[in-house]
């Protein structure tokens, strides 16, 4: 019976393009629908049917780990329609449940909405730490899967993927792609990273830099001739650099910027927006490293990177701020979540403003030009 019931429900979810699937006691399912919650027209769930639920989906090693730790991830595959990561957990004694869907299909860098020819030049580079974040739900996971796609179409690589779970499966293509889930086929993201130097990659994907020794690691393996994508819960590629560096004790900083400056090739910085009148559309921020903000970063001058990036659109550099603006200008997006998702708000409130009584145009900025002649 459960089985039936929890089909029915992600039948729904697939359906209706759905994102998410929140179940828990005392309440009807609940789902993110373009990013807002939606209550099912269906019976209240009590603790039996949650029970029922999760055994019905949960694999018997990931029960015991819900009975020792109180929580437990992993993902499945509901038939060929789409996979799912899953978070099982105890609240108030319960059980709950989230469950993502992730589409099969790949979606391109057109349909993502990226800059694509600055990404495609930096997926191209044989060797540096490219890191995508954003908070979570803002769909890094999707653009990472995508960025592999991309290689698996049009290069020849060894790609190691080290997730918590599985998310997106990739097939062997142009590359040989192995995929190593955390917990299941290696104990931790530190172990993997260092397993994984030992097997001829090219390309090594870091599902989560979560701790020290992972990003030291990450670190390391970009500087020894691999390319690393890892991912950060940060906003914005300057949040990102000073979040890296801090996480280092403060005697080791220093030489952590001079590593940084010669291992890091980009950032990119992602949102989820609610998009007029349905959907939902990225907003994003590039860093393309240049010499110029190489420079900041070994001297310790992050504050300037915004700045840097604004000044770099020759190498297909934007900040998010500005991606904001464009999507507002354009009738994509409500005032409001632009503002909200802003690392500037007052600033963006006040070009916004200005905007509608016509006294700027589309090209100006929030900081001033400056000459940056910088190649890579």
């Amino acid at each position: 019976m459960a089985t039936l019931q929890i089909d029915k429900l992600l039948e729904t979810v697939v359906r209706e393009g759905v994102s998410d699937l929140h179940l828990t006691t005392k309440q009807p399912p609940v789902v993110r629908l373009d990013g807002r919650m939606v209550q099912l027209e269906t019976k209240v769930l009590d603790n039996d049917d949650m029970v029922g639920l999760m055994k019905s989906i949960t694999p018997e090693r990931n029960q015991q780990e819900l009975q020792e730790v109180g929580g437990t991830d992993f993902g499945f595959a509901f038939g060929d329609k789409a996979r799912f990561r899953v978070a099982v957990f105890k609240q108030r004694g319960d059980i709950a449940m989230v469950l993502r869907q992730i589409p099969n299909l790949f979606l391109t860098f057109e349909q993502l909405g990226l800059p694509t020819e600055p990404i495609q030049k930096l997926l191209e580079r044989p060797r540096g730490l490219f890191l995508v974040t954003g908070p979570t739900g803002s769909g890094k996971t999707t653009t990472l899967a995508s960025m592999i796609n991309h290689m698996n179409d049009t290069m020849d690589h060894h790609v190691i993927t080290l997730e918590d779970p599985i998310e997106y499966y990739h097939q062997h293509k142009g590359c040989t792609i192995n995929q190593r889930a955390i917990g299941v086929d290696v104990p931790s993201f530190a172990e993997a990273l260092r397993r994984a130097l030992r097997m001829d990659p090219d390309v090594i994907l870091v599902g989560e830099m979560r701790d020290l020794e992972t990003i030291e690691s990450a670190i390391t393996a970009a500087e020894t001739g691999h390319v690393v994508f890892g991912t950060l819960h940060t906003t914005g590629a300057q949040g990102t650099v000073n979040r890296i560096i801090d996480a280092f004790p403060s005697n080791q900083q220093d030489q952590i910027r001079v590593q940084l400056s010669t291992a890091l090739i980009g950032i990119l910085s992602q949102q989820l927006l609610h998009k007029i009148p349905k959907g939902r559309v990225a907003a994003y921020e590039l860093l393309v490293l240049t010499p110029a903000i190489q420079n900041l970063i070994r001297e310790g001058k992050t504050f300037r990177i915004n700045s840097s990036i604004q000044t770099g659109r020759k190498y297909g550099m934007q900040l998010l701020d500005d991606h904001l603006f464009q999507l507002w200008k354009n009738g994509l997006c409500e005032e409001q979540d632009v503002i909200l998702k802003s690392n500037l708000p007052d600033e963006l409130t006040h070009r916004i403003n200005l905007a509608k009584k016509g006294e700027m145009s589309d090209d100006d900025d929030f900081f001033e030009d400056e000459d940056d002649d910088d190649d890579f």
